[in-house]
């Protein structure tokens, strides 16, 4: 019986130890923290992945998670530089960096960070909106606008742990009321840029046309000039090779007679075939050389 109740209080301290050790033991998951406590406390932070130990009993681990963590925020109502209002719909991506802080501020609950977000966001909203006209705000659409809206954001949320990946703007539309008398001036605007370019297009290619016409103008003078040069030295060859075959006068003297002949043929050319010639014309005097011949 002694010995029954022995190995049975042997087996009852073993059985708690077991429990107590399993107890020590949690683990710690990628993208997670882990805030081990004692009595209240936070004594440290574990931040790596694995099988970890705390004093049972004494100890107590609050686990957080890391991950990246999408909230759309709600609707936000803005007005512009220029007095313009606007909608915007928001949607953030934050995660805890640190949870000291995070536990500290918010109890590490992740609905009251959500409300610091919101409010960080309208804020950021708010300030860098006001700051815009409504066509710059409509031009920094992008990674422009949610560069300045994270930046802005997280300047207000950095004492409670957390930070803001990307503040981004969904949509950012305009009220009803004044939407379609917006959309007719960009219309307009963009009609006038257009008509700019036009304008421009049209005196490039004019300036073109007008640099062709002259490059045109003097090649055909050059041209000319170079066809003038060409006639005249045709000309003055003719006339060289005209001196040199008819430099005799014997030469002479038959050419010109050819050339008279030629001027009679045109002269008797047609239905009329009567002419009048001065007697002392050569045409006359091959006439009447032939007269004589005959007669001889």
């Amino acid at each position: 019986m002694k010995i029954f109740s022995k190995r049975g209080i042997l087996g009852i301290a073993a059985l708690i130890l077991l429990l107590l050790v399993i107890s020590a033991l949690y683990s710690v998951h990628p993208n997670e923290y882990a805030a081990v406590r004692q009595f209240g406390k936070i004594v440290r932070i574990e931040e790596t992945p694995g099988l970890k130990f705390r004093v049972p009993l004494i100890q107590n681990v609050q686990l957080i998670s890391g991950a990246t963590t999408l909230y759309d925020v709600p609707l936000s109502d803005v007005i512009t530089k220029d007095k313009k209002s606007m909608i915007a719909d928001n949607f953030v991506l934050w995660r805890v960096t640190d949870p000291t802080r995070y536990i500290r501020t918010l109890d590490a609950i992740e609905a009251r960070a959500e409300e610091r977000i919101e409010a960080a966001v309208y804020n950021a909203l708010k300030n860098v909106i006001s700051s815009m006209t409504q066509d710059e705000v409509i031009e920094a659409r992008g990674e422009k606008l949610t560069q300045l809206l994270t930046d802005e954001a997280n300047s207000d949320i950095g004492d409670y742990g957390i930070k803001v990946i990307t503040a981004e703007i969904k949509a950012l539309d305009l009220p009803d009321d004044n939407k379609q008398a917006v959309y007719d001036r960009m219309i307009s605007e963009r009609q006038n840029i257009a008509a700019s370019y036009t304008a421009q297009g049209d005196s490039e290619a004019q300036k073109i046309r007008n640099a062709t016409d002259k490059d045109v103008t003097v090649m055909k003078a050059n041209a000319e000039k170079q066809a003038e040069i060409l006639a005249a030295e045709g000309e003055s060859e003719y006339m060289k090779i005209l001196q040199e075959a008819y430099n005799t006068e014997e030469k002479a003297e038959f050419y010109n007679y050819i050339r008279s002949l030629d001027a009679l043929k045109k002269s008797l050319s047609g239905e009329n075939k009567t002419i009048i010639l001065d007697k002392d014309s050569e045409i006359a005097g091959i006439l009447y050389g032939s007269a004589g011949k005959e007669k001889q």
